[in-house]
């Protein structure tokens, strides 16, 4: 059996496990939504629900890797009491990682090729309008030979930091896309700002506005604060556990948690400081939804003085973002084969990048070939099946499994779970709110799951709407079954 490997320090895990969790959803849902909901006063809700829902969970997931020395493939296994059936969430936590990457490298090729498409100055004609920008974007997705090259080299370019291993690939190559992505953040902020009107942008984003949200109904802001600052994080599918697996036990995992999120939250923050004022200073609203990163701003570069560079620098920021996810869940996938087969890290990449190639392929023919697959009902497509099945689905129902497998007495248990939190110096875990990790925090989880159920289907009318609420009901029974039930005795 080969030795585990660990991180080379503490920056190296702290920028891995944020790489994880900076992704799409700080740099491209977190501004559209503030444009949505109303600006700063969003914030300050995303900010409160982000310490009281993610962070328990992060900590927990944390605990779990580092308690195991496994990745979420035998965490489970090692851990749980005898004769109980929680390994058996294993296979749903495999199945996450692989499906969130039969879409999320697929967008990540994407990114890449506007980060080409904008350096070869492809976007600077003062004479684009958004709708011949948004021509250009719908002939990437009607193209399947260009939308298979670039999600091919997205895959084979972290596949082969992976393949580095730990230290020498996934940990030095994160650190230096990591410092390199804050770098372009702090660079491209400071440009937004200067711009002619960013000042009314900066004001929308900073200074709450409660009538604001009062307009857009309270209830309509609250749920998505509370949904945002959940699946910000990746929590739920083990995507963090295999980084806790790596980790020493000199620092505790509440500190190590608590300078992740807000990391993550750091760059949320300023992807909307760049991209809020800019659309204020060209007059475009900033709440045009997914769009705005593919057709609202390369039209906006397209606008500004040195917009070419400005684009390239945008969308190169926006390709290090994805990466360093795809290459942190990439390293979860190695481990899957690793732990349960003893496989090479050669041999796993190997398998893994033919596999991948081939999982992705269904989500790219949903934009062109296989159009009419709509899984969803009307106006949806395979990719939007995919995130449903990880993100209202698997992200949650996980983030319930590791909250209970910590705290219940049929789990790994408190004690457990608060002196593996606890280890090493640092900030430690309050022991004291066991009670709201047991029985607060999944039920608001669970109440997020159900609700991103009856958001999704409740418009196309209750008889479309009764039969998926009822599998979200008979998925969570299973899960729940699974986690409660002991196997039998047959001695």
């Amino acid at each position: 059996m080969n030795e585990r490997e660990k991180f080379g320090s503490r920056l190296g895990f702290i920028l891995v496990s944020a790489g994880c969790a900076v992704g799409l959803g700080n740099v491209w849902k977190f501004p559209y939504m503030c444009g949505q909901f109303g600006g700063a006063a969003f914030i300050l809700l995303y900010l409160v629900f982000l310490a009281i829902l993610g962070f328990p969970i992060m900590v927990c997931e944390f605990a779990v890797g580092r308690g195991s020395q496994k990745s979420c493939a035998e965490s489970f296994k090692k851990l749980e009491p005898k004769g109980t059936r929680w390994h058996s969430y294993s296979y749903f936590c495999m199945a996450g990682n692989y499906l969130l990457m039969m879409f999320y490298t697929m967008v990540s090729g994407w990114l890449l090729y506007y980060c080409y498409r904008s350096a070869i100055g492809e976007f600077t004609n003062a004479t684009l309008s958004t709708e011949q920008v948004g021509e250009k974007f719908s002939e990437m997705t009607a193209s399947p030979s260009t939308m298979i090259l670039w999600t091919v080299i997205a895959i084979l370019l972290a596949f082969g930091i992976c393949s580095r291993g730990l230290k020498k690939g996934v940990e030095k190559i994160t650190k230096v896309m990591m410092v390199l992505l804050l770098l372009l953040i702090a660079v491209l902020a400071v440009h937004s700002l200067t711009l002619p009107g960013a000042a009314e942008g900066v004001k929308f984003y900073l200074v709450p506005d409660f009538k604001a949200m009062a307009d857009h109904g309270i209830g309509n802001v609250v749920f998505g604060a509370m949904s945002q600052a959940f699946f910000t994080l990746s929590i739920g599918i083990g995507a963090m556990a295999i980084f806790g697996s790596y980790l020493d036990k000199k620092r505790s995992l509440t500190g190590e948690a608590l300078n992740i999120c807000l990391l993550d939250t750091f760059v949320a923050l300023m992807a909307g400081l760049i991209i809020i004022p800019a659309c204020f200073s060209f007059g475009i609203k900033p709440d045009a939804g997914p769009s705005l990163i593919f057709i609202t701003l390369p039209n906006i570069f397209n606008q500004m003085a040195g917009g070419r560079i400005w684009g390239t620098l945008f969308f190169l920021f926006m390709s290090f973002a994805a990466l360093s996810t795809v290459v942190a869940v990439f390293e979860n996938i190695l481990s899957f084969a690793m732990d349960l087969w003893n496989w090479s890290r050669k041999k796993a990449v190997i398998v893994n990048i033919f596999a991948l190639i081939v999982l992705s392929i269904p989500c790219i023919l949903g934009f062109n070939l296989l159009s009419g697959v709509t899984p969803l009902g009307e106006g949806s497509n395979i990719m939007d099946f995919e995130d449903f099945l990880v993100s209202n689905n698997l992200l949650p129902i996980g983030s319930v499994v590791y909250l209970m497998f910590c705290a219940s007495k049929n789990g790994w248990g408190w004690n457990s779970f608060i002196k593996e939190a606890n280890s090493g110096k640092g900030i430690g875990f309050p022991a004291k709110i066991k009670w709201y990790v047991t029985y607060i925090l999944p039920l608001i989880v669970v109440v997020i799951y159900l609700k991103g159920y009856y958001d999704m289907f409740s418009a196309k009318g209750m008889m479309y709407l009764i039969p998926w609420l009822i599998a979200a009901v008979a998925f969570l029974a299973v899960v729940c079954y699974l986690m409660f039930s002991r196997k039998k005795n047959r001695n």
